[in-house]
């Protein structure tokens, strides 16, 4: 029993952890919204996208700690990244020479 309590706080403490870190992109880039994507053993991850068009992404260890994250943080968050969401994401340079680079071997 002390061990579920253990993992519970501990599971508590990284989401308002990860809804502090939220919570500080929204405010630098005018607000966010985001999504949360399971992503097997490693957790899942939290896409943020910011009114500006900037984009970030978090990962927590679980898909229950993702979602109390985004839900302190108070994030409107999508079931799914595409439409109207996706199309405000804003790619700069550095993102297009990683793909490009991705796609020659690089």
């Amino acid at each position: 029993m002390a061990d579920t309590q253990q993992a519970d706080r501990r599971a508590e403490q990284k989401a308002t952890r990860l809804a502090k870190q939220i919570s500080t992109f929204a405010k630098a880039h005018g607000g966010a919204e985001g999504q949360i994507a399971y992503i097997g053993e490693r957790g899942a991850r939290i896409v943020l996208v910011g009114q500006d068009g900037r984009w970030g992404d978090l990962v927590a260890p679980s898909t229950d700690v993702a979602e109390k994250a985004v839900q302190k943080a108070g994030i409107t968050v999508h079931e799914s990244f595409d439409g109207e969401f996706a199309a405000r994401v804003e790619t700069g340079r550095y993102e297009w020479k990683r793909m490009a680079g991705l796609q020659i071997g690089g």
